[in-house]
């Protein structure tokens, strides 16, 4: 059984293996520091099951899963973030993913979550069901403005929420500040907005920060 974990907290990853550890004590478990490293060993061999988190430096967690699904589409990957269900839930199971967990539920139910997936099926909580209902059960009239960005530029609005300047933003993406800069007019074009104190407004309402 191979395990591999990408995490960006070395803390973090360490709990995971010592659960993971005690589950399977016979597992051979790597680790990735970031989306890029995580990637490269996710296509390097078959794994029995990658466990990712989504903000990570380099590439998230969604677009690891996303370029790993071109070539390797029958790998599970178990998405575990420190973020509600509600904010990423839904993008990552149609990304692919196999399941998602918060990291706050992650030692109460990484374990039965791993052996879930193992066994061929995809974990889905209650929560995540409800979600997942509703999402098919609105029509394009009724999303939410969050709802219509892409994965990346979802990821660049709950940093700009959060405070974040665009350099600052740049730096935890590992990306330029040219490029954050056309990310956030994407943002404020499709979400009818001009700065970003409307965008900080908008995700403390609908709770994405």
């Amino acid at each position: 059984m191979t395990i591999l974990i990408g995490d960006d907290h070395s803390v973090v990853r360490r709990g995971l293996r010592n659960i993971l550890n005690d589950a399977f004590p016979f597992a051979q478990i790597e680790e990735a520091s970031d989306g890029i490293e995580l990637l490269e060993k996710a296509l390097s061999q078959d794994w029995s099951i990658i466990i990712s988190d989504i903000t990570m430096p380099g590439k998230t967690g969604i677009e690891v899963l996303k370029e790993l699904k071109e070539t390797k589409p029958k790998q599970p990957v178990l998405i575990l973030s420190v973020h509600a269900p509600e904010q990423y839930a839904v993008r990552t199971l149609k990304a692919g993913a196999a399941g998602y967990l918060t990291k706050e539920s992650a030692p109460d139910e990484l374990v039965k979550a791993v052996q879930h997936i193992l066994s061929g099926r995809k974990y889905i909580t209650s929560e995540i069901a409800e979600l997942l209902v509703d999402v098919n059960s609105n029509d394009d009239s009724n999303k939410k403005l969050h709802e219509i960005l892409s994965d990346r530029e979802f990821e660049v609005l709950k940093l700009i929420a959060s405070g974040k300047t665009v350099s600052q933003v740049a730096e935890i993406l590992s990306l330029s500040i040219h490029t954050i800069s056309t990310y956030r007019s994407r943002i404020l074009e499709k979400m009818r907005m001009s700065t970003n104190a409307e965008i900080t407004k908008y995700a403390i309402t609908n709770q994405l920060a």
